[in-house]
C-alpha cells in the first residue's frame, strides 16, 4: 500500500484551493504572461495561466507554498486545459 494509501486509511487529507485565483492577485501583464520565451508569439496571451509554469515559476512556487503553509496535504499542478 502506497503512503498516501495509508494517510487516507487514517484522516481526511485536504486538498490545495484554486490556483487561478491566487495568481489573479499577481496582476500579471501580458509580457508577464509572455516572458523571454514567448516575447514574440503573435497572438495575446495574457489569461493563459498554463504559461506561468514557465514564465513565472517563482509564483508558481509561492502559491504552491502558501497552499502547504495552510495546512494542504495535496498540491494539483498549474494546468487548466
Amino acid at each position: 500500500m502506497s503512503d498516501i494509501q495509508q494517510e487516507i486509511q487514517k484522516r481526511i487529507l485536504v486538498l490545495d484551493g484554486a490556483m487561478g485565483t491566487m495568481l489573479q492577485r499577481y496582476d500579471f501583464s501580458e509580457e508577464d504572461f509572455r516572458g523571454e520565451r514567448f516575447k514574440d508569439y503573435p497572438s495575446s496571451l495574457k489569461g493563459n495561466n498554463d504559461l506561468l509554469s514557465l514564465t513565472q515559476p517563482e509564483a508558481i512556487a509561492a502559491v504552491h507554498k502558501k497552499y502547504l503553509e495552510a495546512g494542504a496535504d495535496i498540491i494539483e499542478t498549474n494546468t487548466f486545459s
